[in-house]
């Protein structure tokens, strides 16, 4: 193998399993050891910076981090949980304090470049967060009166207060966007005749799924789509639902829908799924949270038919299926030959999915659509095929997260920033990163490299007995500053690099004989699936890269293993040389403005 560049910024990115994870490649163990430290408003200004709402995900994001923790795979198993990275996150923002000063501001002169935004969710809040410090005068659309997007309307309270999510996207309005709220964008070439020099469509996947089966048209009343209801529920529309509530579906929505039911009135709540448990697309917390408020889920009912009486609705006739597997391991759901099952209800609340509708966005504008209704996109720029036109969020690729809305909008904040100066978008160029290395005594470091034993600390949440009776009340209360701190030390630094000098390397095999994990290896070069397998420990997970250094005095490699790697710098504590350094490595992702900028060559 050749030797690693570790000059290259995604080597280390990538090394760092949660921010990289992570779609906005958060620096997540730089925020948390400044947790620790106590420097929430430090911690937070991280966070905003790659993030934009902390408050908001520290209490719904869907955590695409915590599955790629380190602390999760070396751990023994049965036992191993990753950090509590998302509940760390409203740590930061709870006791932030006032950071109204540390905020950025618009120029008070504009670059004379006019931005229109379609929708104000997380998406297009993060493009004018973006682009407003850059004198844009951004002009964000939205139906609704108030910003947010789906984070307003489709999140109960009892997740996510008003309070949190008003002061965040407080910060945003702050740098003063024109507003033209509560006004329905119906026609794209009409915004595109106002003369925008650009226009980024962040309008959500609002149309929810509906299910034809028999009984849907007569039993209308009482079948209602599970986002509209939730946006109903969100602005006081709906405030009571029947005693006995069917939710189809088995995703986040489907379990906001039973869990807001349970507020409104319903007494016997039931969630039925046509998968099994272990598929359903809902996260592992979420269904728990449902559960622990006495819901049941129902795993392998299809529904069949809405029954009904003089058209009301009376219940849903289910077929019973059984999950099985094709020659070529494909999984299928087939009837199990048992009975029909109904179960009685008085509402039904459809959460099956949702699809992007476009019928404000005329045939003859420009922009290509596939054959699932989205729009053709280049997924570097997210420019469509009408240049000046951009999407982001759910718009763009279908339903997915508010983080990754908000990584689609940092990039294209950066596209459009482009666009208007006149550059190649193409041209991306990498993220900024700083390597300083930790050292501040032959045996002493500047973080604290012990490895904690304690295992993932459960956040505290309020007695259902409160909880249930009001949908405003917050369930979760976060951690405190004592319980945040005693998680924050699980986090095994791992943006702190091990760092290795080949010529100051003595081979002595010290970093070997003390390595806990028996990730270090000196051995012979050879071909990566050869050498992953002579190693002291085979390195099975070819997702992670090897370390190789160029070759020794001897003719022999260091091959160390990243996958499993603690970072606790014992290697580096050990080598009488220094071969061994502990060096912080911090990301800077590339934002729009300056940093994206190609250096332009001096006229004289």
């Amino acid at each position: 193998m050749k030797p690693t560049d570790i000059s290259n910024p995604d080597y280390f990115h990538k090394v760092v399993d949660c921010q990289w994870a992570c779609p906005a490649h958060t620096p997540v163990p730089e925020y948390i050891r400044l947790i620790a430290a106590e420097r929430y408003a430090d911690a937070y200004m991280i966070n905003w910076k790659s993030n934009v709402f902390p408050g908001v995900l520290g209490r719904t994001c869907d955590r695409p981090c915590e599955p790629a923790c380190r602390r999760g795979r070396v751990e023994e198993e049965g036992t191993a949980e990753p950090v509590a990275i998302c509940r760390l996150k409203r740590v930061a923002a709870d006791y932030k304090g006032d950071i109204s000063a540390r905020l950025p501001q618009a120029p008070k002169r504009k670059n004379g470049k006019r931005v229109a935004l379609v929708g104000a969710g997380p998406a297009s809040l993060t493009v004018a967060r973006d682009l407003l410090p850059l004198g844009y005068h951004v002009v964000i659309f939205d139906a609704d009166k108030q910003g947010g997007g789906m984070m307003r309307t489709q999140i109960p309270k009892f997740r996510l207060p008003d309070a949190v999510l008003d002061e965040e996207v407080g910060f945003i309005l702050s740098m003063k966007p024109e507003l033209r709220f509560g006004q329905r964008v119906s026609s794209m070439k009409a915004l595109l005749a106002e003369g925008f020099d650009a226009i980024f469509v962040g309008s959500g996947a609002p149309r929810g799924r509906d299910l034809d089966i028999p009984g849907r048209k007569e039993a209308k009343a009482n079948i209602h789509i599970g986002i509209d209801w939730l946006s109903s529920v969100s602005f006081g529309h709906v405030t009571k639902i029947g005693k006995r509530v069917i939710v189809l579906g088995g995703g986040n929505t489907a379990m906001d829908c039973c869990r807001s039911s349970k507020r409104l009135g319903g007494e016997e709540v039931t969630v039925v799924v046509r998968s099994g448990f272990e598929e359903m697309k809902a996260s592992p917390w979420e269904k728990e949270d449902a559960m622990h408020e006495g819901i049941p889920i129902k795993n392998f009912l299809v529904p069949k038919e809405f029954t009904h009486e003089r058209g009301k609705l009376t219940g849903i006739l289910f077929s019973k299926v059984v999950a099985k597997r094709d020659e070529k391991g494909r999984r299928d759901l087939v009837p199990s030959g048992e009975p029909d099952v109904h179960i009685p209800c008085d509402d039904v609340l459809v959460a099956v999915g949702q699809e992007n509708a476009f019928p404000w966005i005329e045939k003859d504008a420009g922009i290509e659509f596939d054959r699932w209704g989205l729009p053709k996109l280049d997924p570097k720029t997210f420019q469509s095929t009408n240049p000046k036109v951009f999407f982001g969020g759910d718009a763009a690729f279908g339903p997915k997260n508010i983080i990754w809305a908000v990584a689609h909008g940092h990039d294209a904040a950066v596209s459009i920033d482009k666009l208007l100066n006149g550059e190649d978008l193409s041209d991306r160029p990498p993220p900024g990163v700083n390597a300083a290395s930790q050292k501040m005594g032959i045996h002493e470091w500047s973080y604290d490299n012990q490895i904690s034993l304690d295992h993932r600390f459960k956040v505290p949440i309020k007695d259902n007995a409160i909880t249930l009776r009001n949908i405003k009340e917050e369930v979760e209360l976060g951690f405190d500053p004592k319980l945040a701190f005693a998680e924050a030390q699980r986090c095994l630094n791992c943006d702190v690099q091990t760092v290795f000098s080949t010529g100051r390397c003595i081979e002595c095999d010290a970093c070997v004989d003390i390595c806990p994990m028996d990730c270090i290896t000196f051995t012979e070069n050879g071909e990566e699936q050869d050498l992953r397998k002579r190693l002291t420990a085979p390195a099975l997970n070819v997702t992670q890269d090897l370390y190789v250094s160029s070759a020794l005095k001897t003719g022999r490699v260091m091959v160390k293993d990243e996958d499993v790697c603690l970072h606790c710098g014992l290697c580096a504590e050990r080598c009488p040389t220094g071969a061994w350094d502990m060096q912080k490595f911090l990301v800077d992702m590339t934002h729009a403005g300056h940093a994206c900028r190609p250096p332009r060559r001096s006229a004289a």
